[in-house]
């Protein structure tokens, strides 16, 4: 991305994005999940994610013990069935929706599942690109 500096827009950003996930392949797309904390880790995203992580998976916050140890055991189950951690977009969903969706998810075979992480990752990476731009306001793309 910073190779291709400067854009023109912020759509030319997004499209240049998109264009680099695109070329992925498996073992890159892992090396991506492995940098998200698992949902419900509040710990891990506040160390691991910083203010973005803990923010983008407040939804958690706000959850009950039993959606919280419902969300621990299926990211247990879901990292031993896919070989890989669970990547929502957590933005603006509850913890009775990240869960709801992983139980939805976890009923996939693994090749769904990497196609719907990455797609859920490419809607991170466009949602923290805007935090970028929104934080460096006035700087150029």
């Amino acid at each position: 991305m910073a190779a291709s500096r400067p854009f023109a827009s912020k759509e030319d950003m997004f499209s240049k994005s998109d264009s680099i996930w695109a070329t992925c392949g498996r073992p890159e797309i892992l090396e991506a999940f492995l940098a998200h904390p698992k949902i419900g880790d509040n710990k891990a995203a506040a160390a691991h994610g910083g203010k973005w992580a803990s923010n983008e998976q407040k939804g958690m916050n706000q959850a009950s013990t039993q959606t919280a140890d419902a969300m621990a055991k299926g990211n247990k189950d879901y990292e031993e069935k896919m070989g890989f951690r669970y990547i929502v977009c957590a933005t603006g969903k509850s913890a009775e929706e990240m869960l709801g969706i992983l139980q939805s998810r976890i009923k996939n075979d693994p090749d769904t599942e990497l196609a719907n992480g990455a797609a859920e990752q490419n809607k991170i990476t466009h949602l923290r690109l805007n935090k970028l731009v929104a934080e460096h306001s006035g700087a150029s793309l």
